[in-house]
This record gives structure tokens, sequence and C-alpha cells, in this order.
């Protein structure tokens, strides 16, 4: 019997990011691991932050996703609310497997993230390295 192919929502900051910096890194994790595992991307979806009419789309789609995921990749190279928000939903609420890849030494992180981050490591290739080898 083939093992299930895992679902991995590419979790980060959107809103609180220049476009550039929201997409290039979800691309980058789209090619290494693409055909190995569903890659649920938040940018495919076209809205636009702070519409009144999207806002509660936005959000219950990107929970949807977490929901679907089962490993939540996380870019923490900054704060942002709703990144956040998506790290405490997976990982307290849902049981979820979270990893996230962050410059920070460990002293600058905010304890939250660290409580509910299973895994932070120091850049994006070494957390596509540990999911390639545990997943």
């Amino acid at each position: 019997m083939l093992p299930q192919t895992k679902a991995i929502y590419l979790c980060g900051p959107i809103m609180d990011a220049s476009p550039d910096d929201s997409k290039s890194w979800r691309q980058r994790a789209k090619e290494r691991l693409a055909g190995k595992f569903i890659l649920l991307d938040p940018m495919r979806r076209n809205f636009r932050d702070r519409e009144i009419d999207s806002a509660n789309e936005i959000v219950e789609f990107d929970l949807q996703d977490v929901r679907t995921a089962d490993i939540l990749l996380v870019n923490y190279t900054k704060a942002s609310i709703g990144t956040a928000m998506e790290v405490f939903y997976a990982s307290h609420d849902l049981g979820k497997f979270v990893i996230a890849f962050s410059p920070e030494e460990y002293q600058n992180m905010s304890p939250w993230m660290v409580k509910f981050c299973t895994k932070i490591l120091p850049d994006l290739n070494e957390a596509l390295d540990y999911i390639e080898r545990h997943f």
C-alpha cells in the first residue's frame, strides 16, 4: 500500500510583506516539493486585503487550508498577526505539525511562536530538507 500524500500549507506574511517577499519563498518551496506533497498556497486566491467583502473570505479560505493540511511550513522571518493565528490554530486546536524557518536567534523569537511551532530552523532550505527527510 502506498503512503498517503501529505498536504502542506505555505503559511507566512502576505498583508505585512511585499508581493515579492510573499511569493518568492512559496515559489521556491513549490518547485522543490512539487510531486511529493500537495501544496496549499494561499496566494493562489486573488483577494485584495482590507476590502470588507473579502476579509471574511480570506480568513475562512486560509483556515480551510490549515484544516486540510497535515503540515504547516511557516515563514517566520517577520512578525505577522495572521501567520501567528494560523500557527496557534493549527498547533493548539488541531494538533498539526508546524515547521517554521527564521533567521532570528531563539532569544529574539516570540515565546508564542516557539511554543506552538513543532520545529524552527534557520532558513527555508533547512526546513525543506527537514520535510523531505521526515515526511
